[in-house]
């Protein structure tokens, strides 16, 4: 089904060869003229040949294919008339695509001039129409524009070639019946017209033999400029522009990479701000600009219908997904927030901070010295303030919420894939299959490959890969990736040195006997280490970052996938693979590793035999956890936010800070375009990852951080707007893809989901103090009337001060003490098994498994039953797809009956005519059967 009065075309990558048999190719021009055309634009005629070489051939758009009668393109004078337009000077002729380039006089340049000669004469030979802006027109005096602009005959044969389903009949089947509910939704509903810019209709495949079946009112509206930019920019990479080292180069990929051309790109309909002069235009930037990419209309639906129309399936069905994501997040961050606000509602009734805070508890119990010689003994009730507030993500409802997200995380997928399986019906992407994409070959993997074999179904030659070739290059990728993964490891074992020899030196300096709040209350040497580590953290984490991706497009592109399905999964896991790492394994060292292997005093653990571990707070690990993933997060979607926005703009306003002072109709369309930012092939790619890594960290950790689907929400509903304001303002419009899913995305994203629910029962059973709270609530309460009193005084044991070592005895120790208490579960001095770990060490231990197990098996057999009872494809789609395919069905069956008997009635005997028009009825009537 087409929501749009016509039906997008299959992107360059995804076209199939499987339907190359029936294809017509360009064989012939000849030139014409029609009404409104003159001499600077000759038409073209084309003529169907099923034998001919299809264009994406691994030698590009051969001259066999074509016969060149369209004139070398010529400099016009400049008219005297507005430049803001994307037609040919004739007015007529539309602007398909841009190419420009630069005259730098340089050794390269002859060899550059010869490349752009060769280049765009073979274009006019595809049937391209080119016209030349001359550098003297352009603002900067140096940069000349080659527009570029497709004949009729050139888009209804590629049209053929990239198997493009047009509209033939417009929908009749009733639309859903709308909920009584929806009137409460009215605020967040955009215009009609907006939402869905055309009527449905039914499609089919583009065929130039049946021309007459489709709906065309008009060759030059019929194909949309997405569709018309997607078919020029599939015959730009596969144009050949001449042999270099014995080798066939075509292809405008390679020209833009050595500098043949600067840029190239299709142009916006209209400037955002206000719409154009030519009442025949759309002004759909315009629109998309005044009802979705303003800050202020954060509150509205998206317009994905004209989304997908201006720049294609792949951008809608991106911002689809973000959409979807945004509004499940919302419940989380509902359930979060009452979770929070639990914790802090019983703040005051928390037994454990009570002890601590307590003069007659906390302050009579010494603790021993967090570092080796320098630290003093210190008292408990100095960490009063970040026991309390560690109480506010270290409660109770810190295990509904873990067990919320687990089945939240699984309702947000299956919903998706319902959500997706509506937009395929509606988008028409039904019977668009991952084979089309995988069957289409990267123009860089034909022309590094000369190997060359046949091809077992198609029995024809093509480039391959040998395989030693393949094991060697990927041996390079696979050495690159464990190389940088094993720098973050180092990185992060760097960052815990720090953390230990700066705790040391906080420790001593914050911790002392005179003075409980030595500096602030709140700020305990461990949170302050682990803000100042976390901080440092991050700002490796960014370095990192950006020299690895670098790295990842330079051994992807080494490996030379085949397809740019196999580019882009490669690509895919390779820089997930790292973000994982990087972004997380500092958070699942605070989660999983600190405070859990430092021995006791008198015998401590050390890393390297220098840095004694780390010890966690007192009150636990959790809230040191929580200040680790707030950081981390909230530096990431910060900093994310102003290289997405902030960036593009300073340099689009560096760029045109010259051209705002001259007049509008001076300042081109095709200037204008050129002086925004590139989105680039990877520009979604990186879209995407930003947001799966968000996804990981609000579901991975979220156990310690129930406010984190909030601040991922509050991020989100910025991020929908800054991702369509750039790209509807800062960048040049990206040429239209083609994708009915969001791809290998959803496949790490199922597989964080199951992760998600490990780590959240390890969060809760060993991060946080539930279980031994529990434990002792149970097992080992001393008041029956208050079971929790005594826990703290319970989960502290006894060290006896002469019993250190001399390297582990502190310097001073004025009042001496004669005990001191650290966290753990060991017998006292005096006891038979002195300092070995007590019985109930081992009920804690054995419940934290008990309970990951239960937990594990409930929130999994809860997860993998939701699944199986939400159905992927809505029950009304499936009828609906059925029903359509049917009617086209019989649609395309009447008019091949309906042409049999037009020819019965012109020439041929009537006895085989007869025959055919039978044989065509049953043919009609065994589909309705069937």
């Amino acid at each position: 089904m087409n929501r749009l009065g016509r039906k997008d075309n299959e992107t360059l990558i995804e076209m199939s060869l499987a339907t190359d048999d029936n294809i017509a190719v360009l064989t012939n021009f000849k030139p014409s003229r029609s009404a409104g055309e003159d001499s600077n634009g000759p038409l073209c005629e084309t003529i169907s040949n099923t034998e001919s070489e299809l264009p994406s051939n691994s030698e590009g758009l051969s001259s066999t294919e074509t016969t060149l009668l369209i004139p070398d393109h010529q400099v016009i004078n400049k008219r005297h008339q507005s430049k803001d337009s994307v037609f040919f000077r004739d007015g007529v002729r539309r602007i398909d695509f841009v190419l420009s380039y630069v005259d730098d006089p340089n050794k390269e340049e002859e060899k550059k001039t010869e490349r752009r000669r060769e280049f765009e004469k073979n274009l006019q030979k595809a049937g391209l129409e080119l016209e030349t802006e001359d550098k003297k027109e352009s603002e900067d005096g140096k940069t000349y524009f080659v527009k570029i602009h497709a004949p009729w005959e050139v888009l209804i044969t590629y049209a053929e070639v990239l198997n493009i389903k047009v509209p033939i009949k417009e929908n009749d089947i009733p639309s859903t019946v709308e909920y009584p509910l929806d009137c409460m939704l009215k605020p967040f509903r955009l215009p009609e017209k907006v939402m869905h810019p055309e009527p449905d209709y039914f499609t089919a495949p583009f065929s130039k033999s049946r021309q007459e079946l489709y709906l065309i009112d008009n060759e030059s509206t019929f194909f949309s400029p997405s569709m018309r930019n997607r078919i020029v920019y599939y015959i730009l990479t596969r144009c050949p522009y001449g042999t270099e080292e014995g080798k066939k180069k075509f292809g405008i990929k390679r020209l833009l990479n050595n500098g043949t051309y600067t840029a190239a790109y299709p142009l916006h309909d209209c400037q955002y701000w206000k719409k154009a002069n030519d009442p025949n235009c759309d002004n759909e930037r315009y629109t998309l600009y005044m009802e979705w990419a303003r800050f202020l209309r954060f509150y509205k639906e998206q317009p994905l219908d004209l989304i997908r129309k201006y720049y294609g399936e792949k951008i809608g069905i991106y911002f689809a997904w973000l959409g979807f994501y945004t509004e499940m997040l919302f419940f989380a961050a509902v359930v979060g927030l009452i979770c929070f606000l639990y914790g802090w509602f019983t703040m005051d009734e928390n037994m454990s901070s009570k002890e601590i805070c307590a003069a007659a508890i906390g302050g009579e119990i010494i603790m021993c010295p967090l570092c080796d010689r320098k630290c003093e003994y210190w008292k408990l009730n100095t960490t009063c303030e970040s026991s309390e507030y560690s109480h506010l993500f270290d409660n109770v409802a810190t295990l509904f919420f873990a067990i919320f997200m687990g089945i939240w995380v699984t309702l947000f997928l299956e919903f998706w894939k319902r959500r997706q399986a509506r937009l395929k019906y509606e988008w028409d992407l039904v019977d668009f299959e991952e084979e089309q994409q995988q069957l289409q070959l990267r123009p860089e993997y034909e022309a590094k490959c000369t190997h060359k074999k046949k091809n077992p179904v198609t029995q024809e030659m093509e480039p391959y890969l040998p395989l030693t070739s393949q094991a060697v290059r990927f041996c390079i990728s696979g050495t690159t990736v464990l190389f940088w993964i094993s720098l973050i490891i180092a990185s992060m074992i760097a960052v815990i040195v720090y953390r230990l020899a700066v705790y040391a030196a906080f420790a001593s300096i914050m911790e002392n006997t005179q003075a409980p709040h030595s500096i602030s209350g709140l700020l305990t040497p461990q949170l302050a280490t682990s803000v100042t580590a976390s901080c440092l953290n991050f700002v490796i984490i960014m370095i990192l970052n950006f020299l690895y991706e670098k790295i990842a497009v330079w051994i992807t592109d080494m490996e030379i996938p085949r397809t740019h399905l196999e580019y882009e999964n490669r690509l895919t896991m390779k820089m997930f693979l790292f973000q994982f790492v990087n972004y997380y394994s500092s958070c699942f060292y605070v989660a999983f590793f600190k405070g859990k292997f430092v021995g006791y005093p008198g015998n401590y653990t050390y890393m390297f035999s220098s840095w004694r571990n780390e010890e966690c707070d007192p009150a636990g690990c959790l809230i040191e956890l929580t200040t680790q993933l707030t950081i981390v997060m909230a530096g990431k979607q910060i900093w994310g936010n102003i290289q997405e926005a902030i960036v593009p703009w300073i340099w689009n306003w560096w760029g045109r800070r010259k051209a705002r002072c001259n007049p509008e109709n001076l300042y081109s369309r095709w200037e204008q375009d050129h002086d925004l930012q590139s989105f680039g092939v990877l520009g979604l790619f990186y879209e995407y990852l930003e947001m799966v890594i968000q996804f990981g960290f609000i579901t991975l950790f979220v156990a310690s951080f129930p406010l984190a689907p909030l601040l991922a929400l509050m991020n989100n509903v910025l991020e929908i707007r800054v991702d369509s304001w750039k790209l509807t303002t800062q960048f040049r419009r990206p040429v239209a893809a083609k994708a009915h899913s969001i791809g290998v995305w959803q496949e790490i994203l199922n597989g964080m989901a199951i992760l998600s629910v490990v780590t959240n029962a390890f969060i809760v059973a060993f991060t946080s103090d539930m279980i031994p709270r529990l434990v002792y609530y149970y097992a080992y309460f001393t008041n029956e009337d208050s079971p929790m009193s005594g826990y703290i005084n319970n989960s502290l044991s006894v060290f006896q001060v002469s019993d250190f070592l001399e390297g582990n005895k502190p310097e001073k120790n004025p009042e001496n003490f004669l005990t001191c208490r650290y966290r753990d579960y060991r017998y006292p001095p005096g006891h038979g098994r002195k300092y070995d770990h007590t019985m109930q060490f081992w009920h804690i231990l054995a419940a934290k498994m008990a309970f990951i197990i239960i937990m594990e098996h409930i929130v999994f057999i809860v997860k993998f039953f939701v699944a199986w009872m939400i159905p992927d494809v809505p029950a009304e789609v499936k009828a609906r797809i059925k029903r359509e395919k049917f009617l086209t069905q019989k649609i395309l069956h009447e008019y091949e009956l309906n042409k049999l008997k037009q020819k019965l009635c012109e020439c041929k005997t009537y006895e085989n005519m007869e025959k055919e028009v039978i044989a065509t009825e049953g043919k009609v009537e065994l589909s309705q059967a069937m």
